[in-house]
Formats: C-alpha cells, sequence, structure tokens
C-alpha cells in the first residue's frame, strides 16, 4: 500500500492511502479526514461518510421477502450448521456497509459478495477498510466471488438468489463502466430476473432516483416496483429501486 503526500481540499486533509491499475482501469483509495473514500477511473465511487442507503438496499430487500411470507422460511441459502434462510448476492463490496449488515441479520442463509477489484478486497482483509466490513468477510455464510459481475451474472446455469442487492455504480443513469450500461435496459434486467428464485427480490443503489429505471423493471416483467429514498446532506436523495420477480 502507497502513501502519498496530504493535499487540501477546502479545510479537509485528503491523503491519497493507495493507487492500484487493474484490468479495468485505476482504483484509488483516499482518506478525507476521518473518513475513506473510492475513486474508480477518477469516479467518485462511494465514501464511508453515511451508509444508511447502502443498509437499506439489504433491509429492504428482506423486508420485502419478508412481506411476501417471511423470509425465515424460505429455502434459497444454508448456513453452516445447517439452518435454511433466504440467500442473497451483493454487488460489490464497496467500502463494506451492505455486507456487514447482511452478515448481522442471521436470518440470511448464504451471502454471496461480488467484487471485481483485488485491491478493494485487499482493503478489507488487510487495510483500513476492514474496520468497516468488521471481519464480515470470515462469516462461514459467505462467499467472496472475485470477479466482474456482468460476467458471474451471463452464465446461463448459474445459481438463483432470493434476492439481489446490487451497487456497483451511481445509479442506472450514472454507472462506473460504459459496459455497465447494459445491465439496466432490456436484456440485463432480463438476466437479473432469472437470476432470481420465483418471489424473489431486485434491489438496486442509486445516486439520484430514475424514473426510466422504474419502467425498464415493469417493461422486463417485474412486479412491487418502488422507490425507497434516503435525504442527503447535500443535493438530491440517494435512492433504492426495489421490485419482485412474480412467483
Amino acid at each position: 500500500m502507497t502513501t502519498a503526500l496530504p493535499e487540501r481540499d477546502g479545510h479537509e486533509t485528503v491523503v491519497t492511502l493507495d493507487r492500484r491499475e487493474g484490468p479495468f482501469g485505476e482504483v484509488v483509495l483516499r482518506q478525507r479526514g476521518r473518513h475513506y473514500e473510492i475513486i474508480a477511473n477518477g469516479c467518485f465511487l462511494m465514501d464511508t461518510v453515511d451508509g444508511r442507503s447502502e443498509r437499506l438496499l439489504i433491509q429492504a430487500a428482506l423486508d420485502e421477502l419478508d412481506r411476501a411470507g417471511g423470509a425465515g422460511e424460505r429455502a434459497g441459502g444454508t448456513v453452516g450448521d445447517g439452518a435454511a434462510g433466504p440467500s442473497v448476492l451483493i454487488g460489490g463490496l464497496g467500502v463494506g456497509f451492505s455486507l456487514a449488515y447482511a452478515v448481522a441479520e442471521p436470518r440470511w442463509g448464504r451471502i454471496a459478495i461480488v467484487e471485481r477489484e483485488d485491491a478493494i478486497i485487499d482493503w478489507h482483509r488487510n487495510g483500513p477498510l476492514g474496520a468497516c466490513s468488521g471481519g464480515a468477510l470470515e462469516d462461514e455464510r459467505v462467499a467472496v466471488l472475485h470477479t466482474d459481475l456482468l460476467e458471474y451474472l451471463a452464465v446461463t446455469d448459474g445459481e438463483r438468489y432470493d434476492a439481489l442487492c446490487l451497487d456497483i455504480d451511481n445509479g442506472p443513469d450514472w454507472t462506473v463502466t460504459d459496459s455497465n450500461n447494459g445491465l439496466y435496459g432490456a436484456d440485463g434486467l432480463a438476466v437479473l430476473w432469472h437470476r432470481l428464485q420465483p418471489g424473489g427480490v431486485l434491489a438496486v443503489w442509486s445516486a439520484q432516483p430514475s424514473v426510466a429505471f422504474e419502467e425498464a423493471l415493469r417493461a422486463a416483467g417485474f412486479s412491487d416496483v418502488a422507490t425507497h429514498e434516503i435525504p442527503v446532506s447535500r443535493g438530491v436523495p440517494d435512492v433504492v429501486h426495489l421490485a419482485r420477480r412474480a412467483g
């Protein structure tokens, strides 16, 4: 891990803790005051200032499973002691708020976390972001899938999940990587629909609401489409788009 000289940004000191080149471009870990932030190819991705919407991503999916018949009774995943619970796929790891929140909920069974950036996984296992994920990567229910989410989802005979909780971009209208655009269109939503168990829930994090994405979800055959908003200190609220694959 490399350390650069601190910079001044307004009244805050910003320190670049690590900068790496990977197959998808540059990824940077910075410390701003007492918080950390991840920058991908020059685009701000996320920080540790406020994790409410990242936690809502997980909670809203579980609540929707509960509403439809009891998350504790579903059998999409299996914990290490054999107790059944709903399975969830989280994409990606980021600063770890979503994964840590899922691990803290005993009703989840299998928890798969997809992260394509080796650097981000390393920052959690051996670096400062481990304080945010709180050792969640070592939970017996967790499987870390070091791969690109789109490539993983494209496997036609791949595993189905009770919940897909996606946070790999700044939203459907603001992708970090151009190739991610296809995930939010008709073809990508068809892939997501097939990767859900009947009655399963799709939750997508976004830095802003997207009426167009809501319409795309309905056109792709999803039901119970809803948008949950989380106010932020400045600008439009963060949101979680929620939808269900009909049983």
